[in-house]
């Protein structure tokens, strides 16, 4: 993908299938520690000028309402049961505690569940669960960001309508994933496979390579361990929209609907055709996102004629995209995720004054609310790649197609 850059195994902004009738492998490596980190895109029934006058109080309760940073912090305290709930129901099991409208799940990837995923007989270990306690409805930190945007310009104006957006709408974009849970999910499960590759006759050149067979107990066990994790990751972001349309309502009096859902950071067991056959593939996809194209099954039917709903962030202060799905597109229906870095967040935070950084941005109209300086200088613009680039690649490779270019007018940072 055009967004690629350095990564733990596979790079960041990386595709890869195997077919698994031939002993193809899964590898943690290619999904990532993050499991199912994506974006969410919500659209306001208002535009910027409405908003204006209230934008320092809707940047003030948006921050309140959200935990962020590294450690413990949540909108839903959950017990172990209704744990063991959210890793096999997802976002649907939020919506039905009443976090949520059903027409949320209608927008969102697989309807909010990975239907596949079993916490149990140790594939989400206790560490791991004990991390996602305290964590379900919470930003995390990095480059994760719940971002007030307005759609600058449209690109297709039918496929925007059929997605809810016009130029000048109010839209809020969530960045966030499946925080320490899925983090643990990944490490236990990469100590799992580097102790079950030997058995299966596999050796890789670095241990980050981790894999075993898809058709294997050890590649069942990571699947189902994974899908818990993503539909962990799938709750969050759903508990994170409950925030944001409290948020909203309080300050502003608007409504936040949902336009769709999307993950980066999975392994699926899909169908495509090779070389003239239908095959079963383990697609890997880091840092990378499916682009399902128009007519494909999987779609709601209000989107069947536009493809699939893609939502590529930006960073601080540069523009985000929201593309479709394309027929035909190569990548077994994939494309690029975000803007990919071209700086470490170390020597980020050694170039950039993270105050400095905030006033500018202010500046420019963009309301900050940041966690630290140095959280700040760590995702500063220059730290990443030029997204109008990157996205026009993916459109001009046969990826993908814009539907919609966002700006920020204020962010909530992790």
């Amino acid at each position: 993908m055009p967004d690629v850059h350095w990564g733990y195994g596979f790079p960041i902004g990386g595709v890869a299938a195997t077919d698994i009738a031939t002993g193809g492998v899964v590898s943690p490596g290619g999904v990532g520690f993050d499991i199912s980190c994506g974006v969410r895109l919500l659209a306001a029934d208002c535009d910027r000028a409405e908003i204006a006058p209230h934008l320092a109080a809707l940047l003030d309760a948006l921050g309140r309402r959200t935990p962020r940073g590294a450690g413990r912090g949540a909108v839903w305290h959950l017990g172990r049961r209704d744990l063991d709930r959210v890793l096999r129901e997802g976002a649907g099991y939020a919506v039905d505690r009443g976090h949520g409208v059903p027409r949320d799940l209608e927008r969102c990837e697989d309807g909010g569940v990975l239907t596949d995923a079993d916490p149990t007989a140790g594939r989400v270990g206790d560490r791991a669960r004990e991390r996602g306690l305290g964590q379900l409805g919470s930003l995390g930190s990095g480059n994760h960001f719940l971002e007030v945007q307005e759609v600058e310009t449209v690109h297709d104006e039918a496929a925007a309508r059929a997605m809810g957006l016009v130029a000048g709408q109010v839209c809020v974009m969530i960045h966030c994933g499946s925080r320490g849970l899925g983090h643990q999910v990944c490490t236990d499960q990469v100590r799992t496979m580097g102790r079950a590759m030997r058995q299966h006759g596999i050796e890789v050149p670095d241990r980050q390579l981790a894999c075993v067979p898809v058709d294997s107990s050890e590649g069942r066990g990571y699947l189902a361990a994974m899908a818990a994790a993503a539909n962990y990751a799938r709750a969050n972001r759903q508990l994170l929209t409950e925030s944001s349309r409290a948020a909203f309502a309080g300050t502003v009096g608007h409504h936040l609907d949902l336009v769709y859902d999307i993950s980066h950071n999975l392994a699926k067991i899909e169908t495509h055709r090779v070389d003239g056959v239908d095959r079963r593939l383990c697609v890997h996809r880091k840092g990378a996102t499916r682009a399902l194209p128009p007519g494909h099954p999987e779609l709601p039917p209000d989107l069947a004629d536009t493809g699939q709903p893609v939502l590529i962030p930006g960073t601080m202060g540069t523009a985000s995209y929201l593309l479709a799905g394309v027929p035909d597109g190569d990548a077994w229906h994939s494309t690029c995720h975000g803007a990919g870095r071209v700086e470490s967040r170390h020597q980020a935070a050694r170039e950039v004054d993270g105050g400095r950084l905030r006033r500018e941005l202010e500046g420019r109209g963009i309301a900050v609310r940041g966690t630290t300086a140095r959280g700040l200088a760590e995702e500063a613009p220059g730290a990443y790649k030029d997204v109008d680039a990157v996205v026009a690649t993916a459109e001009g490779a046969g990826l993908c197609r814009r539907v919609a270019r966002l700006v920020p007018l204020g962010v909530v940072k992790g």
